[in-house]
């Protein structure tokens, strides 16, 4: 670990400043929403443009970057970032926030594909999980140290919108001047749906349900907290708590994936998500049901991520891991474009508890299904010869770069768990 400390330092600090701007200003454009009088309808509206602008982002920026260089795309993009968060304040109705939701999502996804372009490059076959790890906890981190911005704040004023915008510029400063060569940017051909499906039905349906929950979580958590009455402190208090419960539980739940079928361990993991939503939508709001949900939810949603992950490489040849990985980042993307819409029409229809009764039917779908898919395949844990592919912690808001680094994670230990196997003496594999 503390070799990719050293060697990567300047990145990850520029991806923790990275992810405390995108992090305060989702929290903080649903609050504002709220004091300018939008609709619930218009902030799902809003919330939703940045994942369907990410979706497209993370298509796009690689042809930009190999036309012009990771540099030249790095800068823009952040330029054009700092820019749209100086003129929310500015320009206070839902279409122009729509439009500038949309084109924060596409430059976010093309900061995080460049950024970790380089901290893959950076990386080894050696110590690439621990980068991934690193990162990870360094993504969390960051959303986490957010919110306490946002407290201390006046959410009806500018300044809380020109500190994002700073920490955004800021961000490009150690990232830049630290890289020396640029990396040869190489994407995989993707896998079709209808392999990938095909391959792994639970992963595939999985990925698209989580991909609502996590948009819950990131674009409509702080909507959910002004509809339910929460002060601004709580507000950022609670989505601090989602992201808390992220880091405490990522790695506990993924040392038992590499040691029990994964199958179960995603149905325990979607069933106590679910019935954490389902008992705050029953009882009566409170600020420490609230809590204790959010951490719940958090905690096992973003495990879910790298556990699905994981499973669908479990059925998977090694050398095509990485090419699966443009097949379940669409999948995740869809449900989290859907996944604002419907959480905003439903706290409209049945009001602040709308937010945990969506969440609670994904986890609770996801469960099911896990349940069902148990009926129609045999576990792998019943071959004799099955090894588990090794859990690697990647979370939704990473980029399809970091997204393919944990797949050449998952092949390189399954290849070398195989030629380990073959070389081994008769009776010892």
């Amino acid at each position: 670990m503390g070799g990719v400390i050293a060697s990567a330092w300047a990145l990850l600090l520029g991806m923790g400043l990275l992810m405390m701007g995108n992090g305060l200003q989702g929290t903080l454009l649903g609050v504002r929403g709220d004091l300018e009088g939008f609709s619930t309808l218009e902030m799902s509206i809003v919330m939703s443009a940045y994942f369907a602008g990410f979706l497209g982002g993370s298509r796009a920026t690689p042809e930009l970057i190999r036309r012009v260089g990771h540099v030249r795309v790095f800068a823009a993009l952040g330029s054009t970032i700092s820019a749209i968060l100086i003129l929310y304040p500015v320009l206070t109705d839902p279409i122009s926030w729509t439009f500038g939701r949309a084109i924060i999502g596409f430059c976010f996804s093309g900061v995080y594909v460049t950024a970790e372009s380089w901290l893959n490059n950076a990386t080894t076959k050696e110590n690439r999980g621990q980068a991934l790890s690193l990162y990870m906890i360094v993504q969390m981190g960051g959303i986490v140290a957010a919110q306490g911005i946002v407290g201390f704040g006046d959410p009806s004023g500018y300044v809380l919108f020109i500190i994002p915008s700073v920490l955004i510029s800021l961000a490009f400063a150690p990232i830049l001047l630290s890289i020396a060569p640029t990396p040869a940017f190489e994407s995989t051909k993707p896998m079709t749906l209808r392999q990938l499906v095909q391959t792994s039905p639970l992963g595939s349906v999985g990925m698209f349900l989580l991909g609502g929950v996590f948009a819950a979580n990131f674009g409509m958590s702080s909507v959910f907290g002004t509809l339910a009455g929460l002060t601004v402190q709580q507000i950022s208090i609670f989505v601090a708590t989602i992201y808390v419960g992220a880091l405490v539980l990522q790695f506990p739940i993924g040392w038992l994936s590499d040691r029990m079928d994964r199958r179960r361990l995603i149905l325990i993991c979607a069933a106590l998500g679910g019935a954490a939503s389902l008992a705050a939508f029953v009882l009566p709001l409170s600020f420490p049901v609230i809590l204790v949900a959010g951490f719940l939810i958090g905690g096992t949603s973003n495990p879910l991520y790298s556990l699905l992950v994981a499973y669908t490489n479990d059925f998977l040849e090694y050398e095509d891991m990485a090419s699966a990985s443009g097949g379940l980042i669409f999948l995740n993307g869809l449900g989290a474009i859907a996944g604002p819409l419907i959480t905003g029409w439903a706290m409209g229809a049945i009001g602040p508890n709308g937010y945990f009764a969506f969440i609670a039917i994904l986890m609770l779908g996801t469960a099911f299904y896990a349940l069902y898919r148990m009926t129609r395949r045999a576990s792998l844990y019943a071959e004799e010869d099955y090894e588990a592919v090794s859990y690697a912690p990647i979370t939704p808001v990473s980029s399809p770069v970091s997204f393919e680094a944990a797949q050449e994670y998952y092949a390189e230990a399954t290849e070398e768990t195989a030629t380990e196997g073959e070389d081994a003496p008769e009776g010892t594999a």
